[in-house]
């Protein structure tokens, strides 16, 4: 038989009104009843526990636990009894059996018990073949088999989302990976979150955002309870950003990078653990091309008609092949240049960079978008547009200063 936790005893409550023909027989009958919780007898919790009737559900990442006894039903003694449990999968057989020894005898009326456990790390149909060898008083060998099969199902939906984000600070420049998890109960009993983290790769550092601090302690943006109820959803965001290493080399960082993975870990019911790991989580890093134009810093907030200052950073993100690069700037609407457009930048190496100091000044007030930059290699005779690279929101002076 499978060993599982036991459940909370429910009740079907029959009651009435007093008026009716039983007049208060059911109530006190409820009342007088052992299952039922004292002052609330009508609700079908009870306080008092049940053995499992059945089989019951398991789930993906919980341990299944078999409880197997082999009774010697007749009057005759039996020698060298081997008993063998092996749990077949779609992909796979594995032995479960705690000993791979011999029994010397069994005596009328006499049993050998064992206790199997197994993490179950697959879904689908599952068998439990039980095999048992044994030599009769005759010599004899005898030998037969009994197969127990049951359905692993998913526990948990996991579904993830990427955003590609290039996030300016005050100094510098850093490319991060927001990462959204949806995790979703697909059971039907509610679930206890134990834990929900992100084992990032060797390139990546990670944050996480499910926290917020409240008088100087950190407390879960999910409340004090952190019970996912059936069919509930939840979204865990977590914050990835490429370690110094590989954030200095250019186009190290591209094509499909492995981004790490996330280690769920639940209870159900009276405790039973439960824990799954996903496969390694990729996602398709953004293309720069051959030239990348960054910025570095750049003001939030202008004043209308006043020149600002921004600074760029452009990296040659080629391996191989310097570039000539010239730089021209071409006005938008709103957003208009200070400076000479069409002025040589000079050499850029191959996994080099170079910063570039610009003024411009808004003619239009509201959130105006920064465009217009132009780069072009002269040896290839390729130019290379840059446009909406960022957002400033413009005002009035008078607006600003007051």
């Amino acid at each position: 038989m499978r060993l599982t936790k036991p459940t909370l005893f429910t009740n079907i409550p029959v009651t009435c009104e007093e008026r009716d023909l039983p007049g208060n027989l059911f109530n006190q009958l409820m009342k007088d009843d052992p299952s039922t919780v004292k002052g609330a007898e009508t609700l079908m919790l009870g306080e008092m526990l049940t053995l499992p009737q059945n089989f019951g559900n398991i789930f993906l990442g919980e341990t299944f636990s078999s409880y197997i006894s082999v009774h010697n039903d007749s009057n005759q003694v039996v020698k060298d009894i081997l008993v063998k449990a092996d749990l077949q999968t779609s992909s796979q057989r594995l032995n479960l059996s705690a000993s791979s020894a011999a029994v010397a005898e069994l005596k009328p009326d006499c049993c050998i018990d064992d206790v199997i456990h197994h993490e179950v790390k697959e879904i689908g149909t599952h068998i439990l073949v039980c095999a048992v060898s044994y030599t009769t008083q005759t010599g004899e060998k005898m030998y037969f088999r009994k197969f127990f099969k049951f359905q692993v199902l998913k526990p948990l939906d996991v579904k993830t989302k990427f955003y590609n984000a290039e996030v300016r600070t005050v100094c510098i420049q850093t490319d991060e990976v927001f990462l959204e998890a949806q995790i979703q109960n697909i059971t039907t009993s509610p679930m206890f979150m134990e834990k929900v983290s992100l084992e990032p790769s060797m390139m990546y550092n990670v944050a996480e955002l499910n926290t917020v601090d409240t008088a100087g302690e950190s407390e879960s943006t999910f409340g004090a309870r952190t019970y996912l109820q059936p069919m509930d959803t939840r979204q865990y965001l977590y914050c990835l950003k490429p370690k110094q290493e590989f954030a200095e080399k250019a186009g190290v960082i591209k094509g499909v990078t492995v981004i790490g993975k996330l280690d769920i870990v639940w209870k159900t019911n009276l405790g039973e653990r439960g824990r799954l790991q996903t496969s390694q989580l990729q996602r398709m890093a953004p293309g720069y091309g051959d030239v990348r134009l960054s910025l570095e810093t750049i003001p939030d907030t202008v004043n209308l008609e006043e020149p600002f200052d921004i600074t760029c950073k452009i990296t040659n993100c080629s391996s191989e092949r310097t570039m000539d690069l010239v730089l021209e700037m071409c006005n938008t609407n709103s957003i208009h240049w200070c400076g000479v457009s069409g002025r040589q930048l000079g050499k850029l190496y191959p996994s080099s960079s170079l910063h570039l100091a610009l003024t411009l000044l808004s003619s239009v007030q509201g959130l105006q978008s920064v465009s217009g930059l132009r780069l072009t290699d002269t040896f290839l005779k390729r130019t290379y547009e840059y446009d909406d690279i960022a957002q400033v929101c413009v005002v009035s002076s008078e607006i600003k200063q007051s």
